[in-house]
């Protein structure tokens, strides 16, 4: 374990994290991104179309939240000038401190039962062909918010019928109720970040297990039949060896998972885990063919990659969307 990265852990244990009102929002001044000399391949794009305020403007006229602000994506504002963003939903604050996330960690507030209807309309307005939705952790709650992310789904779905549906979820504490539920709202494809190696699992996710994330994905795989693309994520910097970063792909391959997205971790703020290492893009153009060659069918790689950056360069398999839609109308939801 690099030494910085262990120092900071034991530091910020010592201080209580999970205390309320922990991760209290930061505006842009006050991120270590300002501070810390990158190498020339990071690079942030600044809004300068009609697009991205028409978007602004949608956002928060209908009160809605989004991972490319919340998280201080990268990419922000390059998504929002063609016109997409990820919809982030059952609020903004968030029950768990991971040691990566700039998302605030806070004693949530109640669901908001008009969100469904907000981004379904959000959807329409933007006229999207492929929606991704995530959301903050809610241990809070008995189901983990499933419920309500089924909710949006299914708004989302009656509004725009061809949208290609995308979910990034929580863990949902591995409660199989809490998976099912989701999964019955028949998502077209659903994710679930591993975020980094089994060795540095403990470090960068609080409360987070990595073996648990390895079950959740296969379990959403089995709730449906197999009727779902899955996919994860893995944030590279932070210590990790290549040896640890291809037995996780490997595990992933194990557990069912067949789309993977790797990118360069950015420190939010000082007060979160320390950039350990700067990835070149020629490992991460590296990193891709291996990861393509243990046979993931789709994997973007790059330094600022995250998640949900150019979602829609992928699709499921025809058999994949034509089994979905069939069981959709059996159940009289298309």
């Amino acid at each position: 374990m690099k030494s910085g990265i262990k120092h900071f852990a034991f530091a910020k244990a010592a201080e209580s994290r999970q205390a309320s009102g922990a991760m209290e929002r930061r505006n842009d001044n006050e991120t270590a991104e300002g501070t810390e000399r990158k190498p020339s391949w990071i690079k942030v794009r600044l809004p300068n179309g009609r697009e991205f305020w028409d978007v602004k403007q949608l956002v928060e006229g209908k009160n809605l939240f989004t991972v490319c602000e919340e998280a201080h994506c990268p990419n922000r504002y390059e998504c929002w000038n063609q016109g997409t963003a990820t919809f982030m939903i059952a609020g903004e604050r968030c029950t768990r401190a991971c040691g990566f996330c700039a998302t605030r960690t806070a004693k949530p507030g109640p669901l908001d039962p008009e969100e469904p209807q907000h981004v379904a309309e959000a959807v329409v307005h933007m006229k999207l062909r492929h929606a991704v939705i995530t959301m903050v952790t809610r241990d809070d709650l008995p189901d983990g918010a499933a419920a309500h992310f089924a909710q949006v789904i299914r708004a989302v779905r009656k509004a725009s019928p061809s949208t290609i549906i995308e979910v990034l979820a929580s863990d949902l504490n591995e409660k199989p109720s809490s998976i099912q539920t989701l999964m019955a709202a028949r998502p077209h494809i659903f994710g679930h970040n591993l975020e980094t190696v089994e060795r540095l699992t403990p470090i960068v996710r609080f409360r987070a297990q990595y073996r648990r994330s390895l079950r959740v994905l296969r379990m959403a795989l089995e709730c449906v039949d197999g009727k779902v693309s899955t996919k994860s994520g893995i944030m590279l910097g932070l210590g990790e060896t290549e040896e640890e970063l291809f037995r996780s792909m490997d595990d992933l391959l194990e557990h069912g998972v067949t789309v993977l997205t790797l990118g360069q971790y950015l420190r939010p703020s000082r007060n979160h885990l320390p950039v350990v290492k700067y990835i070149h893009p020629d490992d991460f153009a590296r990193y891709e063919e291996v990861a393509r060659s243990k046979g993931f069918r789709h994997v973007a790689s790059g330094p600022l990659v995250r998640s949900s950056y150019h979602a829609a360069n992928f699709t499921p398999e025809a058999d994949v969307l034509e089994a979905i839609n069939e069981d959709l109308r059996k159940a009289g939801e298309l």
